[in-house]
């Protein structure tokens, strides 16, 4: 499985607006071939960055989904520039070991 991780430091004020615009894009990621799930991360600390966590089969879905029609219209309306407290950064990182409570199934 391929993690990839984008830190987004929003501002307080456009918290509420950025947690939306996942919300109304709810349904979209999923149609991607290879999706596996996504995860939107708030913060406890307001010096934290949200964390967007998408898990895919490989890095090569990961990779369609990011040259796909459907992220660019994700990506083509883009937040104004105040409403994040610095640069973002985006990791990619492989699974080697997974584990889950039995409580889970």
């Amino acid at each position: 499985m391929f993690i990839v991780a984008n830190r987004v430091p929003v501002t307080e004020a456009f918290e509420e607006m950025f947690e939306a615009r996942f919300q109304a894009r709810s349904g979209q990621i999923e149609k991607q071939p290879g999706f596996v799930r996504m995860q939107v991360l708030k913060p406890s600390d307001p010096d934290t960055p949200y964390i967007v966590l998408t898990s895919w089969q490989d890095k090569a879905a990961f990779e369609n989904w990011v040259g796909s029609d459907d992220f660019r219209q994700a990506h083509a309306n883009p937040m104004p520039k105040e409403a994040f407290a610095g640069e973002g950064a985006i990791e990619m990182h492989e699974v080697i070991i997974e584990a889950e409570s039995a409580k889970a199934n």
